[in-house]
Protein backbone atom coordinates (compact mmCIF):
# COMPACT_ATOMS: atom_id res chain seq x y z
CA UNK A 1 0.00 0.00 0.00
CA UNK A 2 1.26 3.46 -0.89
CA UNK A 3 1.73 5.84 1.61
CA UNK A 4 -1.09 9.45 0.75
CA UNK A 5 0.73 10.90 3.80
CA UNK A 6 4.26 11.07 4.89
CA UNK A 7 5.57 8.32 7.52
CA UNK A 8 6.43 11.08 9.58
CA UNK A 9 3.09 12.44 10.02
CA UNK A 10 1.38 9.10 10.07
CA UNK A 11 3.74 8.27 13.45
CA UNK A 12 3.09 11.49 15.01
CA UNK A 13 -0.57 11.42 14.61
CA UNK A 14 -0.17 7.59 16.32
CA UNK A 15 1.90 9.32 18.96
CA UNK A 16 -0.80 11.53 19.74
CA UNK A 17 -3.29 9.03 19.39
CA UNK A 18 -5.03 5.94 22.01
CA UNK A 19 -2.25 3.83 22.30
CA UNK A 20 -2.29 0.50 20.98
CA UNK A 21 -2.55 -2.68 23.37
CA UNK A 22 0.07 -5.12 23.47
CA UNK A 23 -1.46 -7.83 22.37
CA UNK A 24 -2.10 -5.86 19.39
CA UNK A 25 1.08 -4.78 19.11
CA UNK A 26 2.31 -8.31 18.92
CA UNK A 27 -0.31 -9.27 16.80
CA UNK A 28 0.94 -6.72 14.16
CA UNK A 29 4.51 -7.84 14.19
CA UNK A 30 3.60 -11.32 13.64
CA UNK A 31 1.26 -10.39 11.05
CA UNK A 32 4.28 -8.66 9.23
CA UNK A 33 6.59 -11.81 9.49
CA UNK A 34 4.27 -14.38 8.45
CA UNK A 35 1.79 -12.96 6.22
CA UNK A 36 2.38 -12.65 2.35
CA UNK A 37 0.44 -9.82 2.27
CA UNK A 38 0.67 -7.72 5.89
CA UNK A 39 -0.18 -4.30 4.92
CA UNK A 40 -3.79 -5.88 4.95
CA UNK A 41 -3.78 -4.95 8.57
CA UNK A 42 -5.73 -1.72 9.73
CA UNK A 43 -2.63 -0.74 12.33
CA UNK A 44 -2.32 1.16 15.52
CA UNK A 45 -3.39 4.74 13.81
CA UNK A 46 -6.77 3.41 11.64
CA UNK A 47 -7.14 0.58 15.17
CA UNK A 48 -7.38 3.99 17.55
CA UNK A 49 -10.36 5.64 15.13
CA UNK A 50 -11.82 2.00 14.86
CA UNK A 51 -12.35 2.68 19.05
CA UNK A 52 -12.91 6.07 19.09
CA UNK A 53 -16.49 5.17 16.88
CA UNK A 54 -17.16 2.50 18.52
CA UNK A 55 -16.85 4.24 21.92
CA UNK A 56 -18.92 7.15 20.47
CA UNK A 57 -22.02 5.21 19.49
CA UNK A 58 -22.26 2.96 22.52
CA UNK A 59 -21.77 0.13 20.30
CA UNK A 60 -23.12 -2.87 21.66
CA UNK A 61 -22.68 -5.05 18.74
CA UNK A 62 -20.36 -4.57 16.13
CA UNK A 63 -20.57 -6.50 12.49
CA UNK A 64 -17.06 -7.03 10.75
CA UNK A 65 -16.74 -7.74 6.60
CA UNK A 66 -13.52 -9.12 6.08
CA UNK A 67 -11.05 -10.45 9.69
CA UNK A 68 -7.64 -10.71 7.91
CA UNK A 69 -5.58 -11.77 11.04
CA UNK A 70 -8.38 -10.35 13.31
CA UNK A 71 -6.37 -7.03 14.06
CA UNK A 72 -9.76 -4.91 14.30
CA UNK A 73 -11.87 -7.61 15.77
CA UNK A 74 -9.70 -7.43 18.70
CA UNK A 75 -9.80 -3.27 18.35
CA UNK A 76 -13.60 -3.37 19.01
CA UNK A 77 -13.64 -6.13 21.35
CA UNK A 78 -11.16 -4.04 23.64
CA UNK A 79 -13.86 -1.18 24.14
CA UNK A 80 -16.85 -2.93 24.08
CA UNK A 81 -18.89 -3.40 27.12
CA UNK A 82 -18.49 -6.70 28.96
CA UNK A 83 -21.53 -7.95 26.93
CA UNK A 84 -20.39 -6.84 24.03
CA UNK A 85 -20.01 -9.00 20.69
CA UNK A 86 -18.21 -8.94 17.63
CA UNK A 87 -19.49 -10.81 14.70
CA UNK A 88 -16.17 -11.38 12.05
CA UNK A 89 -16.38 -12.77 8.80
CA UNK A 90 -13.73 -14.15 6.80
CA UNK A 91 -12.46 -16.95 3.98
CA UNK A 92 -9.21 -17.24 4.19
CA UNK A 93 -8.34 -19.92 6.38
CA UNK A 94 -4.66 -19.09 7.20
CA UNK A 95 -5.66 -15.72 8.17
CA UNK A 96 -8.30 -17.08 10.75
CA UNK A 97 -5.94 -19.79 12.32
CA UNK A 98 -3.85 -16.48 13.66
CA UNK A 99 -6.43 -14.32 14.55
CA UNK A 100 -7.84 -17.69 16.81
CA UNK A 101 -4.82 -18.39 18.42
CA UNK A 102 -5.05 -14.30 19.50
CA UNK A 103 -8.42 -14.57 20.28
CA UNK A 104 -7.46 -17.31 22.95
CA UNK A 105 -4.86 -15.21 24.27
CA UNK A 106 -6.86 -11.94 25.06
CA UNK A 107 -9.09 -11.79 27.69
CA UNK A 108 -11.37 -10.34 26.12
CA UNK A 109 -11.46 -12.11 22.76
CA UNK A 110 -14.25 -14.38 24.11
CA UNK A 111 -16.52 -11.33 22.85
CA UNK A 112 -15.39 -12.63 18.83
CA UNK A 113 -17.41 -14.91 17.03
CA UNK A 114 -15.64 -15.87 13.69
CA UNK A 115 -18.23 -16.76 10.26
CA UNK A 116 -16.17 -18.59 7.65
CA UNK A 117 -17.23 -18.44 4.25
CA UNK A 118 -18.71 -15.87 1.68
CA UNK A 119 -19.56 -12.56 3.65
CA UNK A 120 -22.55 -12.02 1.29
CA UNK A 121 -23.98 -15.31 2.48
CA UNK A 122 -23.40 -14.89 5.85
CA UNK A 123 -24.78 -10.92 5.75
CA UNK A 124 -28.20 -12.73 3.60
CA UNK A 125 -29.07 -14.49 6.84
CA UNK A 126 -28.35 -12.51 9.52
CA UNK A 127 -30.88 -9.78 11.23
CA UNK A 128 -29.19 -7.27 13.29
CA UNK A 129 -29.35 -4.38 14.16
CA UNK A 130 -25.83 -4.08 14.38
CA UNK A 131 -24.42 -0.68 15.99
CA UNK A 132 -21.29 -0.85 14.34
CA UNK A 133 -20.64 -2.22 10.81
CA UNK A 134 -17.06 -2.21 9.40
CA UNK A 135 -16.64 -3.55 5.75
CA UNK A 136 -12.87 -4.17 4.97
CA UNK A 137 -13.48 -7.36 2.38
CA UNK A 138 -13.09 -7.85 -1.53
CA UNK A 139 -13.55 -4.47 -3.01
CA UNK A 140 -15.37 -5.77 -6.30
CA UNK A 141 -18.61 -6.62 -3.72
CA UNK A 142 -18.24 -3.00 -1.75
CA UNK A 143 -21.36 -1.71 -2.99
CA UNK A 144 -23.38 -5.16 -2.04
CA UNK A 145 -21.78 -5.03 1.44
CA UNK A 146 -23.12 -1.19 1.48
CA UNK A 147 -26.10 -2.24 0.65
CA UNK A 148 -26.66 -5.16 2.70
CA UNK A 149 -25.19 -3.25 5.87
CA UNK A 150 -28.46 -0.71 5.41
CA UNK A 151 -30.44 -3.42 6.13
CA UNK A 152 -28.97 -4.43 9.44
CA UNK A 153 -27.40 -1.06 10.77
CA UNK A 154 -28.87 0.50 13.91
CA UNK A 155 -30.30 3.47 13.48
CA UNK A 156 -28.14 5.27 15.36
CA UNK A 157 -25.49 2.73 14.37
CA UNK A 158 -22.59 4.04 11.49
CA UNK A 159 -21.03 1.94 8.61
CA UNK A 160 -16.87 2.14 8.21
CA UNK A 161 -15.73 0.68 4.59
CA UNK A 162 -12.10 0.80 4.83
CA UNK A 163 -9.80 1.58 1.61
CA UNK A 164 -11.86 3.66 -0.10
CA UNK A 165 -9.17 5.63 -1.52
CA UNK A 166 -6.90 3.00 -2.62
CA UNK A 167 -3.77 4.19 -3.07
CA UNK A 168 -5.09 7.91 -4.68
CA UNK A 169 -5.71 5.21 -7.52
CA UNK A 170 -9.63 6.60 -6.79
CA UNK A 171 -8.38 9.68 -9.27
CA UNK A 172 -7.75 7.82 -12.16
CA UNK A 173 -10.14 7.89 -15.08
CA UNK A 174 -11.00 5.68 -16.67
CA UNK A 175 -10.32 3.36 -13.59
CA UNK A 176 -7.10 0.90 -14.04
CA UNK A 177 -9.11 -2.43 -12.92
CA UNK A 178 -12.05 -3.39 -11.63
CA UNK A 179 -11.15 -3.40 -8.05
CA UNK A 180 -10.55 0.73 -8.57
CA UNK A 181 -13.70 0.60 -10.54
CA UNK A 182 -15.63 -0.99 -7.54
CA UNK A 183 -14.64 1.51 -5.57
CA UNK A 184 -15.33 4.49 -7.16
CA UNK A 185 -18.46 3.49 -7.99
CA UNK A 186 -19.33 2.71 -3.99
CA UNK A 187 -17.96 6.56 -3.31
CA UNK A 188 -20.56 7.99 -5.85
CA UNK A 189 -23.45 5.60 -4.68
CA UNK A 190 -22.62 6.20 -0.64
CA UNK A 191 -22.00 10.17 -1.47
CA UNK A 192 -25.72 10.58 -3.67
CA UNK A 193 -27.88 7.99 -1.73
CA UNK A 194 -30.48 10.37 0.62
CA UNK A 195 -30.78 7.75 2.85
CA UNK A 196 -27.43 8.53 4.76
CA UNK A 197 -24.93 11.07 5.12
CA UNK A 198 -21.33 10.01 4.93
CA UNK A 199 -18.07 11.87 5.60
CA UNK A 200 -14.71 10.28 3.44
CA UNK A 201 -12.07 10.65 6.29
CA UNK A 202 -8.19 10.48 5.02
CA UNK A 203 -7.00 8.23 7.39
CA UNK A 204 -4.64 5.72 5.89
CA UNK A 205 -6.21 4.70 2.71
CA UNK A 206 -9.23 6.52 3.01
CA UNK A 207 -12.53 5.37 5.58
CA UNK A 208 -16.29 6.17 4.94
CA UNK A 209 -17.87 7.15 7.92
CA UNK A 210 -21.74 6.32 7.06
CA UNK A 211 -24.67 7.45 9.02
CA UNK A 212 -28.38 6.71 8.76
CA UNK A 213 -30.38 9.49 8.67
CA UNK A 214 -33.13 9.87 11.13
Amino acid sequence: MNRLISADIEAYAQAHSMPESDLCRALREETRRRMESPQMIVGPLEGAFLKMMTQLVQAASVLEIGMFTGYSALCFAEVLPVDGTVLTCEVDEESTALARQYFARSPVGKKIEVRMGPALDTMRHLKGPFDLIFIDADKVNYVNYYRRALDLVSPRGLILIDNVLWDGDVLKQPAPDEKTAAIQELNRVVATDPRVTAVLVTVRDGILVIRPRS
